[in-house]
């Protein structure tokens, strides 16, 4: 069971012992609701691969800061898309909106399909600066990128099918990277515009009528 997520649920009923009997809610039945929580959190663990705890994260206090960081990285891919001539799709923001569309993942921008399996250099590095920007419009406004690890699987799969060597594949990628940041520095109005876009659109179990 993840630490994490027990200490999140004893966070939230110690909260509750306190503030609960002052509104008369019994000590016996928030004891229940805690040894309820923690169940249900096992449960999520071992048969929705931790899917129930994002949601539940994602509706608690501080749950709007979690889904405005996953707009966040999803605006960085749609501006370097459209950048790039890549014209990015429908974007998924947060666990509920994924889960509605079937997919297991916390956020999603759905992007053309390279034209071949094996690409030339330069689109490789097209391709490397979209699939990036995530990322590293996280590191430009926080610092640090927490997601993207999908999108390194994917771009390693792109760079690995084409043929060139796993030097050249690291060296350019490093240098998509920065760029990425430098561009992403220097729009960053745009970037935090299209955030706050994605963002009003993002449904969680406390409002889930958005994102429809």
């Amino acid at each position: 069971m993840n630490p994490n997520r027990i200490a999140l649920v004893v966070a939230v009923f110690s909260g509750t012992a306190v503030l609960g009997p002052m509104v008369g809610v019994s000590p016996a039945w928030i004891t229940v609701a805690v040894i309820s929580a923690l169940v249900m959190v096992s449960v999520d663990a071992a048969a929705w691969n931790g899917r129930g705890g994002h949601l539940l994260a994602e509706a608690l206090p501080g749950g709007q800061e979690r889904l405005r960081r996953i707009a966040l990285h999803e605006a960085g891919h749609r501006l370097l898309a459209n950048h790039e001539g890549l014209e990015p799709g429908d974007t998924l923001v947060g666990t509920l909106a994924c889960l509605r569309a079937g997919h297991d993942a916390c956020g999603r921008t759905t992007l053309p399909l390279p034209a071949s399996s094996k690409l030339p250099l330069e689109e490789l590095r097209r391709w490397s600066r979209v699939l990036l920007a995530g990322m590293a419009a996280e590191q430009v406004v926080h610092g640090a990128s927490d997601g993207g690890s999908d999108d390194r699987q994917l771009l390693g799969r792109i760079w690995g099918l084409s043929g060139q060597s796993a030097q050249t594949a690291q060296v350019e990628q490093r240098r998509a990277r920065r760029e990425v940041e430098q561009w992403l520095e220097q729009h960053r109005p745009d970037l935090e515009q299209e955030c706050e876009s994605l963002l009003s659109q993002a449904p969680s179990l406390l409002r889930p009528g958005h994102g429809h």
